[in-house]
This record gives structure tokens, sequence and C-alpha cells, in this order.
């Protein structure tokens, strides 16, 4: 992405700060999972998003105090005997070409900088990340530096930058949505070639690795969250990710799934028969989403919230259930349909928002995504598809990606060269 985007937003987010106000924001550190191993790095999207690098222990600072602007961007200092075990790390040149940010310095420099601007410049505001998803879940590392920042000085008044660049996070601009554009397509033919290969005896396992196989090699960074692949029973847990069951002969399969590109995610559930053709009852589950599906892209429009959406896939869904007799009355749709229609999608999946009620803009990404979950007859059905909002409605991002019935029927086994039967299931 072109380095102007970084610093584009950075003079956004500095032209909100109130004279005398500071924003410190770092990209995270690595994870201990045992002994000497480690998670796979999580970045800060925040960072990443203000200055297109995605390496730990780096920190941005930007601030309005003693009468000047301050634009700096912190990395580590390379280290020649650590990097022989864990590779080069990024260059100050490197930096400054990725982010666009003119000045750059070592990460041991940031404390004692902090200390000469409280010392010296009286910063009245102080802005970090405090979010955090739950009360009893584990902190993040912004969260802990701004704790240990207000200890050391506890007159300060620390307040929470995550909602100011959620917002700006909401709208998409030319160069992420044709990062989605990239990663949808990638998504597209991962599911292809899992139409080409799914058949019954296979594990979902063997499903998850024909799918992120495909997206890998054809340039994906990786996928947007752990693939989700329940068939039967399984496709009713709604984050089903054991994926360790052989798949039945007429059993439907459910995935939910994305690759990621340049950071955005893209996130698509299909539900296929395992058998290459749904039963008469499975398709009249299955046409009931799908109508759900396209009334949600039929309403999605600026002035339209989330809210709305849901409630009207809500009545789409009770309808239909009503007539086959499935329930007696519209309110009993939440046994089957438990979650919601749309989140909006960016550099997190289940993407930043600075209000849920918030109205939806041009440039904005969403999920639509409706479903049935029906546990007595072990079928789970959801056709979730990535929609921006435009000037006048919305464009169903992935609009390429096989959606009917028809389509599905005529697409099994037909993109791939044949795998002969149980080679891919030792």
């Amino acid at each position: 992405m072109d380095k102007a985007n970084y610093t584009e937003r950075r003079k956004r987010l500095l032209s909100q700060l109130g004279e005398n106000e500071m924003v410190i924001l770092y990209s995270g550190i690595g994870v201990p999972s045992t002994m000497d191993e480690y998670f796979p790095f999580a970045y800060n999207r925040h960072f990443f998003y203000l200055t297109g690098l995605r390496r730990e222990n780096m920190a941005l600072l930007l601030s309005k105090t003693g009468g000047r602007e301050r634009e700096i961007l912190f990395i580590e200092q390379p280290v020649p005997q650590l990097e022989r075990w864990t590779g080069k790390r990024v260059t100050v040149r490197e930096a400054k070409a990725i982010s666009g940010c003119g000045q750059v310095q070592f990460i041991q420099t940031l404390m004692p900088l902090i200390e000469r601007i409280f010392g010296r410049e009286f910063p009245e505001k102080v802005w970090m990340d405090c979010h955090r998803e739950s009360m009893d879940g584990v902190p993040f590392y912004n969260q802990l530096q701004a704790e240990k920042l207000l200890k050391l000085y506890p007159a300060m008044h620390l307040y929470d930058i995550h909602p100011v660049i959620s917002r700006m996070r909401m709208n998409k601009d030319a160069e992420e949505i044709a990062a989605f554009g990239r990663a949808l397509d990638l998504t597209h033919q991962g599911l292809r070639r899992v139409l080409g290969t799914l058949r019954p005896g296979m594990m979902e396992y063997a499903v998850q690795a024909e799918f992120e196989y495909e997206v890998r090699r054809k340039g994906a960074e990786d996928v947007s969250f752990p693939t989700i692949v329940g068939s039967g029973i399984n496709g009713c847990s709604l984050h089903y990710e054991t994926n360790q069951s052989r798949i039945e002969e007429g059993s439907l399969v459910l995935l939910d799934l994305g690759a990621r590109v340049e950071g955005y995610c893209a996130d698509i559930s299909r539900t296929y028969p395992a058998s290459g053709h749904f039963t008469e009852q499975q398709r009249r589950y299955y046409d009931l989403v799908l109508r759900a599906n396209r009334e949600v892209a039929r309403l999605a429009a600026p002035g339209k919230t989330l809210t709305e959406l849901n409630n009207r896939c809500k009545e789409v869904l009770a309808g239909g259930l009503l007539e086959m007799g499935k329930i007696r009355k519209a309110e009993e749709v939440g046994r089957y349909f438990m979650h919601g229609v749309s989140h909006f999608i960016g550099l997190d999946t289940h993407d930043v928002c600075d209000r849920l009620d918030r109205p939806l803009e041009p440039g904005m990404i969403i999920s639509d995504e409706p479903g049935l979950y029906l546990d007595e007859e072990a079928i789970g059905i959801r056709i979730e598809d990535d929609l921006l909002i435009t000037e006048d409605g919305c464009l169903v991002l992935s609009e390429a990606i096989e959606r009917t019935a028809e389509e599905i029927e005529a697409a099994c086994g037909a993109w791939t060269e044949h795998v002969p039967e149980g080679k891919e299931q030792a």
C-alpha cells in the first residue's frame, strides 16, 4: 500500500489532537506459548493502520506539545547475534519507506523522550489504546503500557484512542477496497478447490487443508481466521474450529473462511452438500437462507443500521419457517437463528466500530450472513457475503462466489484435477 496513505492517516489523527496532547501507540510484543516457542505475533491493528508495519516491539508517538508537532516512529535496533536466529529486523530506511514517517528512532529512546515531554512540556491529555475485550480477559499490551505510564505519572489525564482510530478505520479508501478484492478473489479460488474435491468420507481437516493450500499458494499472506469446516451437526456450532469429524454421505458442510491480503480479511460462508446434491428438505432451508441473504443485500444502503438489517433478516427467516410449520410464531425464530446478520469487516474480521448503532456510510464494508441451525435435523446453513456500502446502496464484493443451489450443484467436482479416492484421507 502506498506510504502516502499512512502519512495522510497520521495527519488526520494529529489534526484531531488539541494543544498539549499526545498519542502513544505500540505494535505489541510476542506472547510465549511454551518453553522457547511463541504464538504467531498478532500486531496491533491501529498501529498497522497508521504505519503499515507489522513487526513487534515498535511504537508511534504523535504530539502537539511544547509549541510544536512531533511524529516519530520507534523500531527495534538491529542486533546481529539475534538476527542470526530470528531473521533481519526492519531497518530505519525500510521503516521510512513503508510508513512515510520522516523521523525514525530506536525503541530504547522512547521512554527517555516521554520522560522529557512530561518533565518539560506538561501534556494535558495522553491518548493510548486502552481497549480490552472483556473484564476477565487478558489485557492487551497497549493497555499494560498505559497502566505502567499512569503508575509513573498518576496525575496524567489518560484517554482511550481506540474509538477515535476505530471511527477512521470504518470507511475504506480505494486501496483498502482493492486489497479486499484480492482477498475475495483468492477466497473464491480456494472455495473452487473445495467444490472440486469435496466428497463423503473426507475428514473436515482435509477440506480445510484444500482451501488453505490453494489460497496460500496463490498469494494470501494468511487466512483471516481459523478455518471453519462443520459437517452435519457440527455446522450448528457457530464458531466450530475442531475440524476432526468425518463427512457423512448426505450431510451438509458449512464453511466459514477467508484469505487475508495486505492485512485485510475476506469473510465468506458457504454451505455445500457433501454428496453433490441437496436433499429436498435441505434445499428448502437453503433457499430460505439465500432469500434472507439477498434481501439484506437489497436493503443495505447509507443511513441504514445493522439493527435494521438484522430485524429484516429475522422477518424473512421467520416467515419461511412459519410457512414450513417449523415454528408457530415469529418470535421463535431465535431458536434457529441466534446471531446478528452483519458486522463490520476490515483489518479484523469482526472489525472495529465506534458505536454499534452507527448509520452506514459509503466506504464501509459489512457482512451479510443469515443462517439456520437445526440441531434436531443435523443441518447448519450459513450464506455470508461481504458488502461495500456505496452512495445509493451496496456492492456485493463477493457476488462472483457460487451461491445458489444450482450453481453449487453444477460446480461440485468441476474445477480441480481428480484426486484418487481415499488418497487425502490417510
